[in-house]
């Protein structure tokens, strides 16, 4: 998330048609953990890796674990933040964690270079990523990114990925476009961030959206063996982070006023009405389904993974998600 996986928080608003791109303030901190107390020696233990730092994205967890939700299940989950320089899945291999949450895109990656793990429940049915343009641009649709520069935090995660399925939907390539990190006339920025930053600004854009786009957003994963000894525990670990997700739908200001105890950055009141803003948006992602499985769609992006060069080795989207734990947790 980022961020979702690596998720790029651009570093300005778009200026006369340009913007700047980086990555978040604040991404190099160390990982931050938080368990539910008071909780029986009985307890099954399970450290959930949450991609980068704390936030608002990350609602879900806060909330299940601050409500006693995951207690509930028999679980003592600790949150676990990582830092900016650690590994994506490099906590899952070492045993450090028992859950990610990553990138579908992601996983499917690591599986083709042999980490043996799977998603087994996807947060956002909608993809959260998007083209911004100001709203003056002349780019009206994703063909007219032919001869323009694109902002881009770098060549991987979700934005790279769309990128590509933007270029491969619109007939162009590579060299129709100049990526860059600096001041661009097009971002690839996220609906629950991006978008959200450029309009509290007061700067006027517009968004180019793919409609049905071949990949999977950000969901929950863990090794073969951890789903296979760990069924019921994984699946106590989905059905309260789908309990922490329903609240977040229906009541964001409590959520965030949860989460305020999680993210450190959440002091000020202007921060929180910008991470409720924020939520709102990322619970609109979830199209009423969190965890749900689409197959279709992770055939899909198999295909075009391995059609745009993104896999170490031919790799079935089969072999990369299941549905055994959200078809039990519902």
């Amino acid at each position: 998330m980022q961020p979702i996986t690596r998720r790029a928080i651009l570093g300005s608003a778009l200026l006369a048609g340009l913007a700047a791109c980086s990555r978040p303030a604040g991404e190099a901190s160390s990982p931050a953990s938080s368990g539910t107390p008071g909780t029986s020696a009985t307890t099954a233990a399970l450290t959930l890796g949450l991609t980068y730092v704390p936030d608002i994205q990350f609602a879900p967890a806060y909330v299940a674990d601050s409500l006693g939700w995951f207690a509930e299940e028999g679980l003592n989950v600790t949150l676990r933040h990582h830092g900016a320089n650690e590994n994506l899945l490099g906590a899952l291999q070492t045993g450090n964690e028992d859950v990610v949450f990553a990138g579908g895109g992601e996983m499917l990656q690591g599986r083709s270079e042999g980490i043996l793990l799977r998603n087994f429940a996807t947060a956002y049915q909608t993809y959260p990523v998007t083209i911004i343009v100001p709203e003056e641009s002349q780019i009206h649709s994703l063909a007219d990114l032919r001869g323009h520069s694109v902002g881009l935090p770098g060549e991987f995660g979700e934005n790279w990925f769309y990128l590509l399925a933007v270029l491969a939907s619109s007939g162009l390539n590579r060299d129709d476009l100049e990526i860059a990190s600096g001041k661009v006339d097009a971002v690839v920025g996220f609906l629950n961030n991006d978008v959200v930053r450029f309009r509290e600004s007061g700067f006027a854009i517009r968004t180019l959206s793919l409609e049905d786009p071949p990949l999977v957003s950000v969901g929950l994963g863990a090794l073969d063996t951890t789903l296979a000894d760990r069924t019921d525990e994984l699946t106590g670990l989905l059905r309260a982070m789908i309990r922490g997700a329903e609240l977040c739908t229906v009541d964001p200001e409590q959520a965030v006023q949860i989460s305020m105890s999680y993210v450190p950055t959440l002091v000020e009141a202007e921060q929180q009405a910008h991470a409720l803003e924020v939520l709102k948006a990322t619970t609109s992602l979830y199209g009423g389904h969190f965890g749900a499985q689409t197959p279709s769609r992770w055939d899909a992006m198999a295909d075009f993974f391995a059609e745009s060069g993104l896999l170490a080795a031919p790799t079935p989207a089969g072999d990369a998600f299941t549905t055994k734990i959200v078809d039990a947790a519902s």
